[in-house]
């Protein structure tokens, strides 16, 4: 079976999490973001802000951690696969940040290519932040352009999705 590989994408407070939460519930595979483990995996290790203290480790982190992902969701058996985020996020992030990254980041963008991406624009009236967001409301639209720049850049077909529940 050919698996067809879905991103959930767009700035943070947009939505993702909820429609993969969504998705899983009626019954499809979703892998869920990785960075919220690698930032309570960091905590316990006395690294309270791992991507303000020191992104590119913790770009490295994502990247392997989205390439399993990749990897695991080509694999797998099942018609489709939802991902919260790929790994062109990851370089988006880097470009937000003004931070610079190896090749091996743009190799991963170019080789580990998505059948589809949803794209979910920054909404005020969810947008909240927590202990794993560090981003205010203004940051969430300039990384959501950062977003569209890179999936575009890769060759991607972008998908809106619209408001509401």
């Amino acid at each position: 079976m050919n698996t067809k590989t879905i991103i959930i994408t767009g700035g943070p407070g947009s939505g993702k999490t909820s429609i993969i939460n969504a998705l899983t519930k009626k019954g499809f595979v979703c892998y869920e973001e990785v960075s919220r483990s690698i930032i309570l995996n960091a905590r316990k290790d006395g690294d309270e802000q791992l991507f303000l203290t020191n992104p590119l480790k913790f770009s490295e982190l994502l990247l392997q951690g989205r390439t399993k992902q990749y990897n695991d969701a080509i694999k797998s058996n099942n018609e489709f696969v939802f991902l919260d985020r790929g790994i062109p996020d990851i370089t988006a992030y880097m470009d937000f940040k003004g931070n610079t990254y190896p090749n091996h980041f743009i190799e991963s963008c170019e080789n580990c290519k998505y059948d589809a991406i949803f794209i979910l624009a920054p909404w005020q009236e969810i947008f909240k932040t927590d202990i794993e967001r560090y981003e205010n409301f203004e940051q969430a639209k300039i990384i959501h352009d950062r977003l569209l720049d890179t999936y575009t850049k890769y060759g991607y077909d972008l998908r809106d999705v619209p408001f509401g529940s």
